[in-house]
């Protein structure tokens, strides 16, 4: 494993905490990994074909099966890929069900990180869901990490769906995932084993 891509959440950025704390991380103890942390667009209908272009430009990705770490909208996308070109995910309180959370986010909105305007329109979510894959072909090409404060996102939902992974469920906490960076080491020996 030499690359590994990180997805960061709707509303965020390759600048986030998490992202910056995963770099820092494997400069300091995985300096053969190369990671990967795509600015992705702020518009739903445009990450898929966003994403399918990105791989294709960084095949090396790809090779003995894709590696990713995504957080919240990140977790839904990496779990998206994972079960469409194979490989490893690690989720952080990952989006279950992100088409009936971002109804409420129909309008104008601005990236608090790139200060980008974008809208969100009704349409985005019908896209969003048919990168929904009902059943996960290997559940056990997960980790998750959950915590049950999260304000966000109802903990619950991705217990359920992976139920059959490696699930990491700490009692309170936040959105943010509260001390990601204590995870690294283990994060990493995830997508390392095979």
């Amino acid at each position: 494993m030499s690359h590994v891509l990180y997805l960061h959440g709707f509303l965020s950025s390759p600048k986030s905490v998490k992202a910056q704390q995963t770099l820092a991380w494997c400069t300091e103890h995985r300096p053969d990994i190369t990671l990967h942390i795509p600015q992705l667009s702020n518009y739903p209908s445009e990450v898929g074909e966003q994403l399918k272009a990105y791989l294709k430009n960084h095949p090396q990705l790809l090779e003995g099966g894709l590696r990713a770490i995504g957080s919240s909208m990140g977790g839904y996308l990496s779990s998206w890929l994972v079960e469409q070109f194979g490989g490893k995910a690690v989720l952080v309180n990952p989006a279950v069900r992100p088409y009936e959370l971002l109804i409420d986010f129909v309008g104008e909105h601005v990236n608090p990180y790139t200060r980008e305007p974008f809208s969100i329109v009704k349409e985005d979510m019908a896209v969003l869901k048919a990168l929904e894959h009902e059943q996960l072909a290997h559940p056990e090409n997960y980790m998750v990490l959950l915590q049950t404060g999260d304000e966000t996102l109802d903990y619950r939902q991705a217990r359920a769906r992976y139920a059959r992974s490696s699930l990491v469920i700490e009692h309170g906490g936040d959105h943010s995932f509260v001390d990601y960076d204590k995870h690294l080491p283990a994060i990493f020996e995830f997508l390392d084993g095979h």
